[in-house]
């Protein structure tokens, strides 16, 4: 590993806050789509999102990590070894033939973070495993490929673990994914895994890597959630997820961030959501406005490359910040002025104290 100058470890703890935010919203949405509507809704919402990602990110990712040439069932296994070991998930490979490869994500399960995973159902787990690895194959065009999952978290096993495997004839679409509980995975030698290419991911590369893994969660979260619920329910349940995340997070995050919790005013808070854009790589502004301040944000790099951006994305990562100066002082309002989404130049919040109620 390089040497961090103190800048660079500031630029560091910069990415941590912004990867640990979004990760938590991302498992809050779907804790909040589990508890308000239900377990098939959520099993619908992870499949998609699961899918999303899949489609968006599988083949370039074998590209990018050099895995083009590889058996197809080694370079399965090997793209969610280093995929998500960069995205910061604790996670295992283990080759047993160019046509058997074992993946397995070790506890703590990063995606269900902490006390999440006791309310995750197994048939949460399930969709995900469908949108994404039982279309591994398909997305290879490889027929003969499939994923056997030998254990799950959710299920009291020892971890998410499982094989691909290419079989002497082409898969029907039920026989992509099958489960076969009890098979033990071979024992992880990390000295024969793979490691990225090292001169096309530098340490800091990887470290940026991991904040856009989080970030990536989020952002295909938003759109899944408005092409599923509609739009105002969408909003509804992304926005309670942000504020009850941005409240929980906020003293994390604003501490990694090296910021002053004992000042409540709204120039620390506009101080505060300046850190977390600039650690997003989204430029921002600062002005007063009288007793109040002016937070203009002039890019939004979380939904870069997404076409058509529904409302209620904005309105539920805005909730994030909503929740967060309820934390930092619960007698200020954020105000949205100005909306990206709404076709608007930049993002505009006036952070001021609440007024008294007029009767």
């Amino acid at each position: 590993m390089e040497n961090l100058t103190s800048a660079d470890q500031k630029i560091q703890r910069a990415h941590v806050a912004v990867a640990d935010l979004y990760h938590a919203y991302t498992t809050g949405l779907l804790m909040t789509i589990i508890t308000r509507r239900g377990t098939r809704a959520a099993e619908d919402f992870w499949f998609h999102v699961f899918r999303r990602q899949h489609l968006d990110m599988f083949l370039p990712g074998l590209e990018k990590l050099g895995l083009t040439e590889l058996p197809d069932a080694v370079a399965a296994a090997q793209y969610h070894y280093l995929s998500n070991k960069i995205g910061g998930a604790p996670v295992e490979y283990m080759y047993e033939s160019d046509a058997k490869a074992w993946v397995r994500f070790t506890p703590p399960r990063w995606i269900y973070d902490g006390t999440a995973l006791t309310a995750i159902p197994s048939e949460v787990s399930r969709a995900l495993l469908r949108g994404w690895y039982g279309h591994n194959g398909e997305a290879m065009g490889n027929p003969r490929l499939g994923f056997v999952c030998t254990a799950q978290t959710m299920d009291a096993q020892s971890g998410l673990s499982g094989y691909f495997k290419e079989y002497d004839h082409d898969l029907a679409p039920d026989e992509r994914l099958i489960f076969s509980p009890g098979e033990e995975p071979p024992l992880f030698d990390p000295a024969a895994a793979p490691e990225p290419p090292a001169q096309e991911w530098p340490d800091a590369r990887l470290r940026k890597a991991k904040r856009n893994y989080a970030m990536n969660f989020t952002k295909t979260s938003l759109s899944v959630a408005s092409a599923l619920f509609g739009p105002a329910e969408a909003a509804y349940l992304g926005n309670v997820a942000g504020q009850l995340i941005g409240m929980q997070y906020y003293l994390q995050t604003a501490q990694a961030l090296g910021l002053d919790t004992n000042d409540s005013s709204p120039a620390a808070f506009a101080t505060y959501l300046c850190a977390m854009a600039r650690a997003q790589d989204d430029p921002v502004e600062v002005n007063s406005d009288g007793d109040a301040v002016l937070v203009r944000q002039r890019a939004w790099r979380l939904m870069r490359g997404q076409t058509n951006i529904p409302d209620a994305a904005f309105d539920g990562w805005n909730g994030i910040w909503q929740g967060a100066l309820l934390a930092h002082n619960r007698f200020l309002v954020l105000e949205v002025l100005n909306r990206m989404d709404y076709g608007d130049d930049f993002f505009c919040w006036r952070i001021r104290k609440r007024a008294a109620p007029q009767i």
